[in-house]
């Protein structure tokens, strides 16, 4: 398929100051949001009881919620997932309960009016498995961005890997934030979604810098903000094709793979979008903004000690 016909001749570098000025303002509003409202921990991490019932018809939420009012879970979430006749229940650790009282409870108080229920699935996770898993989950992000580090500047030099991490960095905490101004349920499926697009988002950072490299190595002589801009606009067609295909996959998704796996489904599409965008404006503007030149690609020169070792 051939979106674009011909390369393309847009001063995305010419833009860079503006997209900056953008990109430090959004990610100034998504800290604000994470430090001010915190994000909307899923039981994964809080610790509770989910609790999965099957109806033999269509569902009333809202007398789901009063049915467990009345049995003493008031704070309980109560949500469709799948069909209008599947119910998600969600509730905060119980104290002085264990999971199984706490599941023949909310049984007894959903079949009070006569309903003929089926219990699909249920899931404890105790508070201190979600405080292990919140500490392994910041643990293997953090780990992942350090050995992306090491990757790029081994492979291209150390202002390309700079400008990497800044777009993955940037990627993260947009996505995170946007879960924390929308106050959406951050459980690990979306921390999977994270790491999957810190992958997609490094995968489109490296094929720019590498077309960055090639053409450095190529037109020596050049300005690095014209080679630059001119390996953007070369790559820019497969970079639309990739996300837009990613995207309506991802809108698939969304709309059809039901109410568990949306804020998965959310947090990629808001990654892939973020991501797309940092691999052309934060990542090759970061590494020209530490004066990356032709010479940083060329291989050391050798001594003569060296040169004499020759055969």
């Amino acid at each position: 398929m051939q979106l674009i016909g011909k390369t393309t001749h847009i001063d995305f570098m010419g833009h860079r100051r503006l997209a900056v000025t953008v990109s430090v303002l959004l990610l100034a509003g998504a800290i604000a949001a994470l430090v001010v409202r915190g994000l909307a921990f899923g039981i994964d991490f809080t610790g509770g009881v989910l609790v999965e019932v099957g109806y033999p018809q269509d569902a009333n939420l809202q007398a789901v919620r009063g049915q467990l009012s009345d049995g003493g879970f008031d704070d309980a979430i109560v949500q469709h997932f799948g069909t209008s006749r599947d119910v998600m229940i969600r509730l905060m650790p119980v104290e002085g309960m264990d999971g199984n009282e706490v599941r023949e409870q909310i049984l007894q108080a959903l079949r009070s009016d006569g309903s003929d229920l089926e219990l699909r699935r249920v899931e404890f996770v105790g508070p201190q498995v979600g405080q292990e898993l919140t500490e392994t989950g910041v643990l293997a992000m953090l780990v992942a961005i350090i050995m992306i580090l090491i990757y790029v500047a081994l492979r291209f030099q150390w202002k390309f890997a700079v400008g990497a991490v800044a777009a993955l960095v940037h990627d993260v905490v947009l996505t995170v934030g946007f879960f924390a101004v929308l106050q959406l349920s951050f459980d690990l499926s979306v921390l999977a979604a994270v790491l999957a697009v810190i992958g997609y988002s490094l995968n489109d950072t490296i094929v720019v810098f590498d077309r960055i490299r090639e053409n450095m190595l190529k037109v020596r002589g050049g300005a690095p903000v014209d080679i630059v801009n001119d390996s953007i606009n070369q790559m820019l067609a497969r970079t639309l094709i990739t996300g837009i295909t990613t995207l309506l996959v991802l809108l698939a998704l969304f709309f059809l793979g039901g109410e568990v796996i949306r804020p998965f489904s959310i947090a990629l599409i808001v990654g892939v979008i973020v991501g797309t965008y940092s691999s052309i404006y934060v990542a090759s503007a970061t590494a020209l903004a530490l004066d990356v030149t032709v010479q940083d690609l060329l291989p050391p020169e050798k001594t003569d000690e060296e040169l004499d070792a020759l055969p």
